[in-house]
């Protein structure tokens, strides 16, 4: 990815980032839940996401999966990506916070990627907060950068693009 139309600001802040926290549902998710009679629940997910990660951990970058959400799935998909996740937390930002420790990294070195109000501690607090297109609207003051695509359809594959991209790595 070129950094042509791109605010300078912007590009300089992407080439920082060596860690990625993504919300799970809303950013790796459509934001919908299928629930069967028998109370299991079901979300949908886009397969392009997989490389994009892959991407991101070529150039040096760990994503991060951090959820409020409890449900199995979140755990099973992040098995399934190969990727660290922190789920059924009820502080994102105290959760994100000792991952960025353990790494070894600050909140200056890091991205978010989420969709909703309780992704804002987060958001506010990274170098580069990020939001989906369909994320709700009380994130567009705090966001650096909004996806094209929304969530569950290749928004996590457009960002790990784009922080790839600019780092040097493959599209």
């Amino acid at each position: 990815m070129r950094a042509a139309g791109l605010d300078p600001d912007l590009v300089e802040r992407i080439r920082q980032v060596r860690v990625v926290g993504f919300d799970f549902d809303g950013v790796f998710t459509d934001n919908a839940v299928y629930v069967f009679q028998d109370g299991r629940e079901a979300v949908r997910c886009s397969r392009s996401d997989g490389l994009g990660l892959r991407q991101l951990e070529a150039v040096g970058v760990t994503p991060v999966i951090v959820s409020t959400e409890t449900n199995p799935v979140v755990g099973a998909r992040s098995r399934k990506l190969r990727v660290r996740c922190v789920q059924g937390c009820a502080d994102k930002l105290a959760a994100f916070a000792a991952v960025l420790e353990d790494l070894g990294l600050g909140f200056d070195a890091a991205a978010f990627v989420g969709n909703d109000i309780n992704d804002l501690a987060c958001l506010r607090r990274v170098a580069l907060p990020i939001a989906v297109a369909d994320a709700w609207p009380a994130l567009q003051g705090v966001v650096r950068y909004q996806t094209a695509r929304r969530g569950g359809d290749g928004a996590v594959r457009e960002v790990c693009d784009l922080i790839a991209g600019l780092k040097g790595g493959a599209e």
